[in-house]
């Protein structure tokens, strides 16, 4: 199935704070933006990983890794490529080919 990163990202966009909130349940909203706990290393607190609510660029502060959108964010938490990211979260949004 080929999937629409440019779609995916903008529907994902708009259910980001509920998917968030599924994906990094420690999580919490400060402003526009999510702050969670990265789930690849041992983080004790909240304040490193940040994800944006309006454009979905995240970043880990602590370890330099980044993202511009929430496909690439998919493909970081679950260890996908960015094609699978994408399909996975087509998916899970319920968007068509």
């Amino acid at each position: 199935m080929t999937v629409s990163f440019a779609l995916a990202n903008a529907a994902a966009l708009r259910e980001l704070p509920a998917l968030l909130a599924r994906w990094l349940p420690d999580g919490r909203v400060i402003g526009h933006e999510y702050e969670a706990r990265n789930p690849h290393r041992s983080d004790r607190n909240l304040g490193s990983f940040r994800v944006n609510l309006r454009t979905g660029r995240w970043a880990d502060f602590a370890t330099g890794d980044q993202g511009g959108d929430p496909v690439s964010l998919v493909a970081y938490l679950f260890r996908l490529s960015q094609g699978e990211a994408a399909r996975r979260l087509a998916g899970l949004l319920g968007l068509r080919p």
